[in-house]
């Protein structure tokens, strides 16, 4: 019904904001443990990689589709909630955030808002030399063009012999209204056609 993406967020403080898949990576399995090993000029010490709760789906995607179904480092750890890793990126300038792309993108959610000023929203590159141009950020058309490499499907598994409320309920998501819904909640819908709008500086 939706295709959600896997947010990565850093400190203001951090001038690496850009990773490519390979790179995160030998950051979650242990390999890369300090900032330093990505910028030599970097003074922030440890890579500290904070998730919502050791269970989540993040920390799944993360061993499946990131790591190979490889192990975490022990470095990383959970904080509780996405708000609470939110806040803890916030106050802690060599940590790593791994949070759902909804968090973020929510632009009439005033707390939302609050957020985006206080951390960065890491680009992500599936290229061996991860440049500017050619890494992506969660935005919901990169979701949609399959630019952005950190996406992950959201299904309805349906067992309704009936027919009753449970179709009832997956015939409104995959509906206009619950499209739209999905939208707003910052996901990327699957039924509902994409405007796609092309923003031409004027000279």
């Amino acid at each position: 019904m939706a295709t959600d993406g896997v947010a990565l967020i850093v400190n203001r403080q951090n001038a690496d904001s850009i990773f490519n898949v390979s790179t995160l990576k030998k950051i979650f399995s242990g390999e890369i443990t300090r900032w330093n090993q990505l910028s030599a000029d970097s003074k922030l010490g440890e890579i500290q990689v904070v998730f919502d709760h050791r269970n989540s789906s993040t920390v799944r995607y993360v061993l499946d589709s990131i790591c190979g179904r490889g192990n975490l480092s022990d470095r990383c750890h959970a904080a509780g909630t996405n708000r609470d890793v939110i806040e803890y990126v916030t106050r802690t300038p060599g940590a790593m955030g791994v949070i759902g792309v909804n968090w973020i993108s929510d632009e009439q959610d005033s707390l939302c808002r609050d957020f985006r000023k206080e951390i960065q929203v890491a680009r992500i590159s599936r290229a061996e030399l991860p440049t500017y141009g050619n890494s992506y950020q969660p935005y919901q058309y990169y979701l949609y063009t399959g630019q952005y490499p950190l996406s992950r499907d959201i299904y309805i598994l349906l067992n309704d012999p009936r027919s009753a409320l449970p179709t009832g309920l997956t015939s409104f998501f995959a509906g206009a209204r619950g499209q739209r819904i999905i939208l707003k909640a910052g996901l990327l819908p699957i039924t509902m056609p994409v405007n796609i709008v092309n923003v031409r500086d004027q000279l």
